[in-house]
C-alpha cells in the first residue's frame, strides 16, 4: 500500500510538534532538534515537519474520510489542536458537495477535513481561508481553491486541482 509524504518547513519546531500531536491524536515517531516525524496508518500517510531547512508553507492539506464517524472524529481532533477552526459545513467544492471544517496551523499552512457526499454540476465558492490562515500565524509570538500564500501572491489558484 502506498504511503503518502507531506514535508512543512515551520518556524517553531516545539509548538508545531504540540498542534501536529493533537491533529493527528499521536506523538512523533522520530523526532530531532530540528525535525519530526510521523508515520501514520490512519491516515495513511509520512508527514514530517523541519526548522531551518526548508521553504515555509502549503497551498492546503486535506483530511478526507469515509463516513460521518470518521468526520465527527477529524472535527474533534481540530478543535483538539487549538487553532482557528472555519466551520463550513456543507458545502460545494471543486464540483463536489462535501460536508468540511478549516483550520490552520501555527504558520499559517492550511487543512481541510472532509466527506464528499456527491457530484456537483458548478465548481462552488470559497471561504475566506486567507484570514484564517493570518489568525493562526499571528498565534505564533476559496472552500477547495485557497488563496495562494507565497510571499508576493494573492490570487487564487486552483491549477494544481483540489482535494475533494
Amino acid at each position: 500500500m502506498k504511503r503518502l509524504h507531506v514535508h512543512v518547513g515551520v518556524d517553531n519546531l516545539e509548538q508545531s510538534i504540540g498542534f501536529y500531536s493533537a491533529l493527528f491524536a499521536a506523538a512523533p515517531t522520530v523526532r530531532k532538534p530540528d525535525y519530526a516525524k510521523w508515520m501514520l496508518d490512519d491516515p495513511r500517510v509520512n508527514f514530517a515537519i523541519s526548522a531551518g531547512h526548508a521553504v515555509k508553507g502549503i497551498e492546503h492539506l486535506g483530511i478526507q474520510v469515509d463516513d460521518e464517524a470518521e468526520l465527527t472524529e477529524v472535527y474533534g481532533r481540530l478543535k483538539a489542536a487549538d487553532g482557528p477552526v472555519l466551520e463550513e459545513g456543507a458545502t460545494t467544492c471543486c464540483y463536489a458537495r462535501s460536508e468540511k471544517s478549516w483550520i490552520a496551523d501555527p504558520q499559517g499552512v492550511v487543512w481541510e477535513a472532509f466527506l464528499t457526499r456527491g457530484e456537483a454540476t458548478h465548481y462552488g465558492g470559497e471561504p475566506a481561508l486567507a484570514s484564517l490562515a493570518a489568525q493562526a500565524s499571528t498565534q505564533d509570538g476559496g472552500a477547495c481553491c485557497v488563496p495562494d500564500m507565497a510571499p508576493g501572491r494573492s490570487e487564487t489558484s486552483c491549477a494544481s486541482g483540489c482535494g475533494s
